[in-house]
């Protein structure tokens, strides 16, 4: 009797954006959803989103993600004008809003997308509360990186020799 593997209830990444964790420190993540359109998530379903230029703005005590290209599928699309750089209304608790506006208008910080994701059949968005990086910061995590990757590489060797 063969095993049946179980669908995955959601959880599976669409898109990561592995740039906002080299450019930025990452002081706190929220996940927020976002208002889509039903074009939009045929596009997100087919893999079809670039986000690594996108970055959240407040507007009017709501908060939008501004930057972030989906690109309308051709059969999914006849019927409407698809903007793929629209701006989309991430949608979270009102305390979470609110604390995400101090910090940002009071603090200095930025708000920067860094994964999407499916949770239960819908799209979350994780935002990052984050702060620039300077240059040397950058080459500290680089160097780091590549120690951690060296001891593990030292670590494999020495295992296998035993």
């Amino acid at each position: 009797m063969a095993k049946q593997k179980d669908k995955e209830k959601g959880g599976g990444t669409i898109a990561l954006n592995k740039r906002a964790r080299h450019e930025y420190h990452i002081d706190q993540r929220f996940e927020a959803g976002i208002a889509l359109q039903g074009w939009e998530l045929k596009s997100l379903r087919a893999g079809r989103v670039n986000f690594g230029d996108a970055y959240a703005i407040v507007r009017g005590g709501e908060i939008f993600l501004f930057g972030a290209s989906i690109v309308p599928l051709i059969s999914a699309s006849t019927h409407v004008v698809a903007d793929d750089r629209r701006t989309r209304k991430l949608l979270l608790h009102r305390e979470e809003i609110d604390k995400l506006i101090g910090a940002v208008e009071r603090k200095g910080y930025t708000l920067v997308p860094t994964a999407m994701y499916w949770k239960q059949n819908k799209v979350k968005l994780e935002i990052g509360l984050a702060r620039g990086k300077q240059d040397h910061d950058k080459r500290n995590a680089e160097k780091e990186r590549d120690w951690d990757r060296e001891k593990q590489r030292t670590m494999r060797a020495h295992n296998k020799a035993a």
